[in-house]
């Protein structure tokens, strides 16, 4: 009987594998696809690809960083959800589900300039914010964040939905019972009293800067943060009151009344909105934390009504596009009122207060709204000559979960020094 040389097995058993392995690589691509696309994020990568959650010493020691400048940077990782695994992403920013085809926009993560902004940790968020009430109060935009947050922590705990009101849920609440933690939106798109435009009503808004909203307000007893939110909704036409009178107007053509344009009305709405906070907490004793998020600019190429639309799919690179014009001036509108209260604030225990400064990260990011695909699968039936854009919310996932790792990693250093 003759005998297989054992060389002669080897090179037959690699000639084999050499054969096979298209075949099986060709199997398992389409299995990895489908895998990445419906659960894509937990895969492990290197020490080198993850971002170290510093210590409390480092934290304490550390000068606070400047989260408004850097640069986006591309991130294997990706988001710690997506369109299928999260059931409170409000329907027109749910891109995935609604068929974006180019899910590259998902791969960014932002890089300040001169320190590291670490992954959200959903369960830090849990421990540090136990038994507390977080509210979101403002116009759409404060809506988007805090579905988002919901969305990450829904990867570790169940929200439970246990109170809405009013048309498109602009009143919600849920109760993540594991912690003890409760999260609300409250629509307040002036954060002072108002009349919105509508079809029975005026065609105008109609504002009283000087009266805080009570539909949040009346509830600042039971909040232990607070974040606010607001912009978009001063570019309508208003008629704006103060004292009882008319103090003006933006854009009312036959109404009689003074263009005084938005930005001082602005102003003077987060004045108020910050002075009811910081009166109202600084009485009863529990202490506030707040947050006031920046403006975020839209990115329509076109005018929004008009066919606009927001085509790019990846974000600017640094220095290609500047905050100016009127996203510096909501901006600084915003960073003022904010350091003003802090002043005020600081008589208090238990007060408080930054800026949540995201108008030069979102200004960056021109890919992440949704665009088409506020419908679902826009394109079913070819390409239409008008397809309506959303071109200022962002789809979810998407860039303004950085919003929330900035609060995260905020409220992180006021424990750490609070400790202290």
């Amino acid at each position: 009987m003759g005998v297989t040389s054992p060389l002669k097995g080897q090179s037959h058993s690699r000639s084999l594998t050499r054969k096979l392995l298209p075949y099986v690589l060709y199997a398992l691509l389409p299995i990895a696809v489908f895998r990445f696309y419906f659960h894509p994020f937990p895969f492990p990568l290197s020490t080198s690809d993850q971002l170290p959650h510093p210590n409390q010493e480092e934290i304490a020691n550390e000068t606070p960083c400047n989260y408004t400048y850097g640069r986006w940077v591309h991130d294997k990782m990706g988001p710690l959800y997506n369109g299928t695994t999260c059931g409170t992403i409000k329907e027109g920013q749910n891109c995935i589900t609604h068929g974006r085809p180019d899910l590259g926009y998902l791969y960014w993560r932002w890089q300040p300039s001169q320190c590291n902004l670490p992954r959200f940790d959903p369960n830090t968020f849990f421990n540090l914010l136990s038994n507390k009430h977080i509210a979101f109060v403002g116009d759409s935009m404060a809506r988007n964040q805090l579905e988002s947050l919901l969305c990450m922590l829904a990867t570790v705990s169940y929200p439970k939905l246990v109170y809405k009101n009013g048309e498109d849920n602009k009143f919600r609440r849920w109760h993540f019972a594991s912690h003890n933690i409760t999260v609300s939106v409250y629509w307040s798109p002036f954060l002072v009293k108002g009349v919105e435009k509508s079809k029975t009503g005026p065609d105008h808004n109609e504002l009283y800067v000087d009266v805080v909203d009570e539909r949040w307000g009346s509830d600042l007893e039971h909040i232990d943060m607070v974040v606010l939110s607001i912009g978009h909704w001063f570019l309508h036409p208003a008629v704006y009151y103060e004292g009882g009178s008319v103090l003006g107007c933006h854009y009312c053509p036959g109404l009689n009344h003074t263009e005084i344009g938005f930005y001082d009305v602005m102003r003077k709405a987060i004045k108020t909105a910050l002075k009811a906070i910081i009166e109202r907490k600084s009485t009863d004793g529990n202490g506030i934390d707040v947050f006031l998020t920046s403006f975020s600019p839209s990115h329509f190429e076109g005018e929004w009504d008009k066919a606009g639309a927001c085509p790019k799919t990846k974000p600017y690179e640094e220095g290609e596009k500047m905050v100016e014009g009127m996203d510096a001036d909501m901006r600084s509108i915003a960073i003022e009122e904010m350091e003003a209260a802090k002043v005020n604030a600081k008589q208090f225990k238990g007060l408080r207060l930054e800026t949540l400064d995201v108008t030069k990260l979102s200004l960056m990011r021109p890919d992440g709204h949704p665009g088409p695909y506020m419908y679902p699968f826009p394109f079913a039936n070819g390409v239409q000559e008008h397809v309506q854009n959303d071109c200022v919310h962002w789809c979810l996932p998407g860039p303004i979960d950085t919003w929330n790792q900035i609060v995260l990693e905020v409220i992180r250093r006021w424990s750490v020094v609070s400790k202290r």
